[in-house]
């Protein structure tokens, strides 16, 4: 069937809040609609998302209830098209494709609390005793002369003065010739000893961080575009990307154990990549196709990193406290990496004034980790306490996402348009990172379109999304099964606003 030009034109435009929730930290969706509008377009639209996650801890953990920790944020999208020739046009694109906005509050295992210690109990016991019988067995490989004047010195004796001297030489008579002394020495060093590990334990758990654990992360993108027609069917393009990233990440409370006052500030930084991609059409029938890669782009960025409970890597032992100094004055480079992705759009008319739409995305989320350098070389250090000898990452996803949007869209008036669409996510994994506990989603979207002209209008939509369950893992657990909290029956309200016009 044929549609009117200025029907095809209405129902090509896409809701603002299309990549509004998505697996692991994608946001916009990175459409290319705007670059297949005909002749000169231009637009820019904003999306909202409001999201419910709450959750709750772990029986290990306390079952304690995790209030709402996911936070609002919005974001902005704008495109210029122009068809500077018969078969040659330019697009310069803007998007905010990836991150992520949290932080927990309440009482749980992701805020801080005067009860927290730098490791779990048990390894902390562990590591205790561990600690105090190597120190006294190597007291016991001492002679007696050694072994008393080990214990004076504790005492705080000053054995180079003549009255320590002669305590020593008394406290060495007694030691060798009464039994009764000899155990009163013994004892009294043991329990010294144990003091001492124990007050180490409690200086290094004085440290711990204050607050609650948050994380904000921000890219953006500039695309610029080329397209190449040879034919009225077909659009061949590609182009460079500049992006940006910054954020931030605050770990509090027991989940993180020796991480509890990490944190991470990524100060804005640049890369490039790449697309490149094929579309075509048959403008008779409102059909459109088209694919679109997006490569990896890499970030490598001085992360400032602050982890006051360092010193606790001292509890492991002399090697510990070596690699506690030179993890301090480690400098570097950390590379983030973001991921590539494939778009796959599909359009068709079914009916007069009536198209029917899809959109599937994928996104290599499975390769995606951030290990920052000083965070990395102290989970290399622990990593054999958790299970973990070759370190861990602050996050990573175990999955590839895989989305789907399907819809209708209807010409209602000369003025009025209309869709309705749902949508599937599949997630990035699960269990997922602490700080972004949801695996995927199902989404219903209803969406209106308003054309005072034939060259301009003004579109908004909404979507409700049902987030998929999820267990929360830390770095340390990911990998494994265990995890510190659960989240259910979560949802999400995203809406958006989106003005263009045709020139």
């Amino acid at each position: 069937m044929k549609l009117k030009k200025l029907t095809t034109a209405i129902l090509l435009s896409t809701l603002p809040t299309a990549g509004a929730f998505a697996a692991a930290m994608d946001r916009s969706g990175q459409s290319m609609s705007a670059f297949f509008q005909p002749g000169n377009y231009f637009e820019a639209g904003l999306s909202v998302l409001d999201p419910t996650v709450k959750g709750k801890e772990t029986a290990a953990s306390g079952n304690k209830p995790i209030e709402d920790m996911a936070d609002s944020y919005y974001f902005p999208s704008a495109a210029l098209k122009l068809q500077v020739a018969d078969k040659f046009s330019v697009g310069l694109l803007y998007d905010q494709p990836f991150g992520a906005k949290a932080e927990y509050s309440g009482n749980n295992v992701f805020v801080s609390n005067p009860s927290n210690t730098v490791l779990p109990q048990d390894k902390l016991d562990a590591i205790a005793n561990s600690t105090i019988n190597k120190n006294y067995s190597a007291y016991e490989s001492l002679t007696n002369e050694q072994r008393v004047g080990f214990a004076l010195k504790n005492q705080g004796v000053d054995l180079s003065s003549p009255a320590g001297q002669a305590q020593y030489a008394a406290t060495l008579a007694a030691y060798n010739n009464n039994a009764a002394v000899k155990t009163q020495i013994d004892t009294g060093v043991k329990q010294g000893i144990e003091n001492k590990v124990q007050d180490g334990i409690k200086d290094v758990n004085a440290l711990l961080g204050k607050g609650n654990t948050s994380v904000e992360v921000d890219t953006q993108n500039l695309s610029l575009v080329l397209g190449y027609q040879p034919t009225e069917n077909w659009n061949l393009f590609g182009g460079a990307v500049y992006q940006t990233v910054k954020g931030h990440v605050s770990l509090r409370g027991q989940a993180y154990s020796l991480y509890n006052g990490y944190d991470a500030n990524i100060k804005e930084t640049g890369g490039m990549g790449w697309l490149v991609g094929a579309a075509y059409q048959i403008p008779e029938i409102a059909l459109k196709a088209s694919v679109t890669y997006r490569s990896e782009i890499d970030h490598d960025v001085n992360i400032k990193e602050s982890l006051p409970t360092l010193g606790a890597l001292g509890l492991l032992g002399d090697s510990g406290a070596s690699a506690a100094a030179n993890i301090a004055g480690a400098t570097g480079k950390t590379t983030i990496t973001t991921p590539q992705s494939v778009n796959l759009d599909f359009q068709t008319g079914i009916m007069a004034d009536t198209v029917a739409f899809a959109n599937v995305r994928w996104v290599n989320w499975k390769d995606f980790a951030i290990r920052p350098l000083k965070f990395g070389k102290v989970s290399e250090e622990i990593g054999g306490i958790v299970n973990r000898p070759n370190g861990f990452n602050l996050v990573e996803y175990s999955e590839d996402q895989w989305s789907v949007t399907a819809g209708v869209g209807r010409k209602l008036t000369e003025k009025w348009a209309g869709n309705v669409s749902v949508g599937w996510d599949s997630g990035a994994g699960n269990p997922v990172t602490t700080l972004g506990p949801t695996e995927g989603f199902w989404n219903v979207g209803l969406g209106a379109q308003y054309s005072p002209t034939p060259q301009t209008f003004i579109a908004g939509g909404v979507k409700y999304f049902w987030l998929g369950d999820a267990k929360a893992q830390t770095g340390a657990q990911a990998g494994g099964s265990e995890y510190v909290a659960e989240f259910k029956d979560n949802h999400a309200l995203a809406y958006g606003l989106k003005i263009g016009y045709r020139f």
